[in-house]
């Protein structure tokens, strides 16, 4: 294993999430990111997971979910977002300024 690899452990009752709707918040310290599974005609969200980063890491996910939509794009075409407003899947969590 080279230097710079590491070994990720992944339990076997680790399940597998799906969301598709996150609300972040954030304070001086960590970026908060509730992942939720949106329910459109129930009008309703259950909360999946929550993980909290520092900032340093919120950059570090903003640059490597960048560089992952930009190859993804590029082996699959351009990813359309017209059928969602601008921020509306990105509410804030209240609590955090």
């Amino acid at each position: 294993m080279a230097s710079n690899e590491i070994n990720i452990q992944i339990p076997q009752t680790l399940d597998p999430v799906y969301s598709n709707m996150i609300q972040i918040a954030f304070k001086d310290d960590e970026f908060t990111m509730m992942f939720l599974h949106q329910i459109p005609v129930a009008n309703q969200a259950k909360a999946k997971a929550i993980v909290a980063i520092s900032p340093i890491h919120a950059k570090k996910l903003l640059s490597a979910l960048q560089k992952s939509v930009n190859d993804y794009e590029a082996k699959f075409g351009d990813i359309s977002t017209d059928h969602h407003a601008e921020g509306k899947d990105v509410p804030a969590l209240q609590g955090y300024s």
